[in-house]
């Protein structure tokens, strides 16, 4: 290879102030690099976001020095290639500007051979303001677009293609980043350019597979050469071709007689065949998973479906919607995608829904996705706001998604093409909108099919669903609350302040968007908060909440459904108690509705600072109570209490396309632990089933009411999963004082955690102050039934007892 990366350390200086200087390391971002350089403060810790606005106020330049040797200019071309350029930018070479970079979702080549001289050469990037940019393309716009008030911070983003959230949203801080987040590349080309490879699956009713290979390659000199094309299958096996870089069509293909599909997380494996096409000193490397996928929009008696097929077998979504992982794109490391994906699986999640405020992921995103059995319904980007759709707009989108399209079309893991986040429903949010809305839809409406045309275009293999919520083709109805088609966004619990049996008034074929917020734990508050600020209300706290109405919704909601907490450490527990208990509700009893309801996308998963939002993991890492009730209630077999009209129900679930042998006992406890009834039951669990095993009179619950509670165990292949159901909210029952105790055992695996209780016990939580997670935490814990947990970290017997905590719901007032 004779690529040349000038990744590494760059020099940062201010346009603005010549006084500010610091090195940078690119791939990374202008506001991490002044963090390393202490020229900025945290912006996560405190109020210091405030303090940090000046340096989107700036111009900034990137320099970089590089050697270049006599047979790089040897080639009679030699392109600089840039992507994840944020966002306007001049580039010079040697003092020469030969690239203006104005979309960070583009991909830009030039040829700058002309430029470069043997030995030291200099590169330099120029970063333009992006509010003074966006703000000058608004006003030559021929009439008003609006942009995302009441999520921005800083106006008419959607005018300029960079992550929308760069501005702030009501979980994101405001630090309108700008940097070079991917690698920058010297690529000397002697007699071909290979500028990209695409593959095509088509199965034959043989079952074989027969993989085609086109080559986007440029001739530039005189000479002839082959391009080398390598399969290699999972087990090692490789086949091989060559053609002609001269020929008419750059195609070859590979026939996979006895191909080994690609299955989604909990539906079976995900080989990767490796794919090598190589030319003139380049190369390009993609790992190819083989399958047939499907979006089912079949009518029916109900609506119309939304089910995703992938090998024949429908598939029950189960996932959550994924933001950027940093503000600071230069904090977004490898290791934190792998974790952050990682977990996503532990909690049996197997498809992420790309939101379209933020940034078409990086490579590694989607390679991870593949290797883990991760779909992806990937969003354009474009979010909760108006877009532009003059010419020049459009011209700049159609290079952008065609550009991102054959970027990520290979991977197995992506399954639908969206083009945008609640872009069509917001034209009923803004007062110009609202007021001449024939012009605002016929405005989405010129960008929209721009984005159809180019995604059918570039992969006619997918579909392109229009917006998420979306009722379906040519149909943008109200899918906030029509539930018999489409995708779903339901926030008739948070935004409305609905309880959570609203949850129970909808059945959604597929729901992209619901959630519900909690505030950090207390190991996270610790990094952004001194302890005088350990109060909901204090000026650092409030800065870590960017929804006006969050605080007041979560401490109404206690009011409905608790007794208010004794104190600080206890709210932040029970609002994590309360944010699971609403996502709980609302996937168990969709799940409980299979097969009309095929997809289950909680909002959110990650959060990108440390901040109070609706999120599963925190920005440090730590699991959130929510992430480990999604281990259970999106496990493949579950076990789901349902309230019907006159009775309470056990609900046993099969996701797998296997039969499953399943035995266990409902039990109805008294408050000391007593049986006052028990049921068994045993059954075999049919292919992608759902059956009731159980009913309840509800009378006869009535008739005993508070006396306690019902509580299920079910065996399943060795593993043991339970539930339990209350049968009135938890501030007018009578839970008991129970003590809980922990033994800590140290061995050869780690530690291993046993935990005893007197008494029921109510989503009892272990939280720790060091690094690492528990195998399962947040449940119910009964008298003579101890629970083993494992910590999954690197912590000893003494460093766990120092810092571990254990809650549960009784202890909260």
């Amino acid at each position: 290879m004779t690529q040349l990366i000038l990744d590494g350390e760059w020099t940062l200086a201010s346009l603005t102030d010549d006084s500010i200087v610091a090195p940078i390391q690119i791939p990374g971002d202008v506001h991490s690099a002044l963090l390393v350089a202490d020229k900025i403060p945290d912006p996560y810790y405190g109020c210091n976001e405030t303090d940090v606005q000046w340096v989107s106020e700036h111009d900034w330049l990137l320099t970089k020095s590089f050697e270049v040797d006599s047979s790089t200019l040897e080639a009679p071309r030699v392109d600089l290639m840039l992507s994840m350029v944020d966002t306007v930018a001049y580039v010079a070479v040697n003092g020469e500007v030969v690239l203006l970079c104005a979309n960070m979702f583009r991909e830009y080549r030039v040829d700058v051979r002309p430029y470069l001289k043997q030995g030291e050469n200099i590169l330099t990037v120029t970063l333009k303001r992006a509010d003074i940019e966006a703000k000058a393309r608004a006003e030559r716009l021929p009439f008003p677009v609006p942009w995302a008030v009441g999520n921005n911070q800083i106006p008419h983003m959607n005018t300029l293609r960079k992550t929308q959230c760069h501005a702030g949203w009501d979980w994101g801080i405001c630090l309108l980043a700008s940097g070079i987040y991917d690698s920058v590349k010297l690529q000397p080309i002697h007699s071909v350019a290979l500028k990209g490879v695409r593959t095509a699956q088509q199965w034959q009713s043989n079952g074989q597979c027969d993989l085609t290979v086109s080559i986007d390659a440029e001739i530039v000199g005189t000479e002839s050469v082959s391009i080398e094309c390598v399969l290699t299958s999972p087990c090692g096996e490789s086949q091989s071709t060559a053609i002609s870089a001269d020929a008419e069509s750059l195609v070859c293909g590979f026939t996979i007689t006895h191909p080994e599909r690609w299955w989604p997380a909990g539906y079976g494996s995900q080989p990767l065949y490796s794919l090598t096409v190589s030319v003139d000193g380049q190369q390009v490397t993609k790992r190819i998973g083989l399958r047939e996928l499907d979006l089912d929009t079949t009518p029916d008696e109900a609506g119309s479906a939304m089910t995703f097929v992938v090998n024949g077998k429908a598939i029950m979504s189960k996932g959550a919607n994924w933001i950027p992982l940093d503000a600071m794109p230069g904090l977004q490391t490898p290791d934190r995608y792998h974790q952050l994906l990682e977990d996503a699986k532990a909690a049996n999640m197997n498809m992420i829904r790309v939101w379209g405020g933020g940034m078409y992921e990086r490579d590694c995103f989607y390679e991870l996705c593949d290797k883990l059995g991760l779909m992806v319904w990937q969003d354009l980007m474009f979010a909760c706001a108006l877009y532009p759709s003059t010419p020049e707009f459009l011209k700049d989108v159609e290079l952008e998604v065609a550009y991102q399209v054959r970027r990520l079309s290979d991977h197995s893991s992506i399954a639908l093409w969206c083009g945008d986040n609640e872009v069509i429903g917001a034209i009923g949010w803004y007062p110009e909108s609202r007021t001449n809305r024939e012009k605002y839809v016929v405005n989405y409406d010129r960008l929209n099919r721009v984005l159809q045309e180019v995604v059918e275009r570039e992969d006619p293999y997918r579909r392109f669903w229009a917006s998420s919520p979306c009722n379906g083709e040519l149909d943008f109805g109200d899918a906030w609350h029509d539930d018999n088609k489409g995708d779903m966004h339901f926030w008739e619990v948070w935004h409305s302040g609905k309880s959570f049996d609203a949850y129970h008034t909808v059945k959604p074929r597929f729901c992209s968007e619901f959630g519900y917020q909690s505030w950090p734990s207390l190991p996270t508050v610790k990094t952004f908060a001194s302890e005088d600020d350990w109060n909901v209300t204090s000026p650092t706290f409030e800065q870590h909440q960017k929804n006006g109405r969050g605080n007041s919704i979560m401490t109404e909601m206690f009011t409905r459904y608790f007794r208010f907490p004794k104190d600080f450490a206890q709210m932040l527990y029970l609002s994590q108690v309360q944010q699971a208990l609403a996502i709980k509700t609302a996937s168990e009893y969709w799940r409980a509705n299979k097969p009309q309801c095929r997809g289950i996308l909680y909002w959110q998963l990650n959060d990108c600072w440390p901040v109070s939002s609706w999120s599963s993991i925190e920005y440090t890492g730590r699991w959130k109570q929510l992430h480990y009730h999604a281990k259970r209630f999106f496990d493949a077999q579950a076990a789901v209490f349902v309230e019907e009209q006159d009775a309470l129900a056990l609900r046993l679930i099969n996701d797998e396309h296997r039969n499953v042998d399943v035995k266990g006992r409902v039990t109805w406890y008294d408050w000391q632990g007593e049986v006052i009834d028990t049921w068994p039951f045993e059954t075999k669990l049919g292919e992608d089933d759902n059956q009731t095993v159980w009913q309840c009179d509800r009378q006869v619950i009535d008739e005993r009411k508070h006396k306690g509670f019902f509580h299920v165990v079910m065996e399943c292949e060795g593993r043991e999963i339970t539930n339990t159901w209350f049968d009135d909210v938890y501030k007018r029952l009578p839970l008991p004082k129970a003590s809980v105790d922990v033994e800590i055992i140290e061995g050869g695996d780690g530690l291993r955690l046993v935990l005893t209780s007197d008494l029921p016990a109510f989503f009892v939580h272990l939280e720790f102050e060091g690094e690492g997670r528990f195998s399962d935490s947040s449940f119910t814990l009964m008298p003579c039934s101890p629970v083993t947990v494992n910590f999954e970290g690197s912590a000893d017997a003494e460093a766990m007892k120092a810092g571990l905590c254990v809650y549960q719901l009784s202890e909260t007032f």
